[in-house]
């Protein structure tokens, strides 16, 4: 009589112990697909690596000139003009996506200063496209 108190109890914990570790399966195929995934990528340079290097090929290539060249030298102002253009694009979107979701939440002060975001980042798109940020030659 007691074994069986004592068989059904033993049981019962495995099968709680089961359930337990059953919550825990996401996890662990979530951490070996990682793993998985981390050693294909250390792996795949060396399979497709250049073999053959050409000085040409693996130079280094930094925008618009030489990497290893004087540091006051001249370049186009163009390039400045493109990371502003990153900057309007990039805020824009990161603060046009939350606006919209609590669009109606934030009420006419949330409508009419993101009117005034936009306002400016419109007079900052203007003066790039002034400036012929948009047009490469």
């Amino acid at each position: 009589m007691i074994a069986n108190a004592w068989r059904t109890q033993l049981g019962e914990l495995a099968f709680s112990m089961n359930e337990l570790l059953l919550g825990y399966l996401p996890i662990i195929i979530f951490l070996a697909l990682s793993a998985v995934i981390g050693l294909a990528l250390l792996v795949a340079p060396f399979a497709i690596a250049v073999k053959n290097p050409d000085p040409e090929k693996v130079s280094a290539y930094e925008c618009g000139f030489d990497a290893f060249d004087d540091a006051r030298m001249k370049f186009d102002v163009r390039f400045y003009l493109v990371a502003i253009l990153f900057i309007i694009f990039d805020l824009e979107v990161a603060f046009l996506f939350p606006w919209a979701v609590a669009f109606n939440s934030v009420g006419w002060l949330g409508f009419w200063s993101m009117m005034a975001f936009l306002a400016v980042l419109t007079i900052g798109f203007i003066y790039e496209w002034k400036k012929g940020a948009l047009e490469w030659d």
